[in-house]
């Protein structure tokens, strides 16, 4: 299988239009275009059942007393755990895209709601669920799509992966509010064959100029 993206290029950065976040000068964040972002993919195998779809970023902060606060950083040593963005199971076999924006336009404070995919399959709870807990502003479930919004004093890059998984099962008997972990867990032993494309994003301005420098420095022989 091969997945592909018109929205982004593979390791490049995924535009703040995708995303949950983006930089501010004044307060460091403020909500970004939040559209989900372009995927496409060919090459399913023959006795695909259905088709599932799942966005993580495994450089989530294992820890958050630091996470956005003024005057600390989030090192780039620290150990780093996944935080589940998009998590959809049950699509029909022969879906090959889902277009940009289909599965999310813009923020929707406390979480968009409905269980059911544009594309006819099931959407699980984001972990901006677990997030928001206990925010009064925000908490709520967040079903579908929710882009990225790394810590604004991250040292790190972040690195998310949207995966594409063929399956030889219709259904993967997952209901309600359920997560990416959980999902991850129902679905890996009936996976045919899978791919991903990564996306960079970095709200940190320092962080995002360091990994350019980084990229653009000539290899010396």
């Amino acid at each position: 299988m091969h997945v592909r993206s018109n929205s982004f290029q593979p390791y490049a950065f995924i535009p703040e239009r995708c995303a949950f976040g983006k930089h501010d000068p004044a307060s460091h964040f403020t909500f970004a275009g939040n559209r989900n972002p372009h995927l496409a993919w060919d090459g399913v195998p023959e006795g695909t059942e259905s088709i599932a779809v799942v966005c993580y970023d495994p450089d989530a902060p294992s820890v958050g007393d630091d996470v956005n606060q003024e005057g600390k950083t989030v090192s780039a040593d620290l150990p780093r755990i996944n935080f589940f963005h998009w998590v959809l199971v049950d699509l029909p076999p022969d879906l090959r895209e889902i277009k940009e924006g289909m599965h999310s336009l813009g923020i929707a404070t406390g979480g968009k709601k409905g269980e059911t995919s544009p594309d006819g399959g099931l959407q699980g709870i984001n972990d901006y669920t677990s997030w928001f807990a206990g925010n009064d502003d925000m908490q709520g479930d967040y079903l579908g799509y929710d882009g990225p919004a790394p810590p604004w004093n991250d040292e790190r890059v972040h690195a998310y992966h949207f995966a594409v998984f063929a399956l030889d099962v219709k259904s993967l008997g997952l209901e309600g509010n359920f997560s990416g972990h959980k999902a991850m867990r129902a679905l890996r032993s009936h996976v045919l064959a899978q791919a991903s494309i990564v996306g960079l994003y970095a709200i940190n301005p320092e962080a995002r100029k360091a990994h350019v420098q980084s990229v653009s420095e000539p290899v010396n022989a």
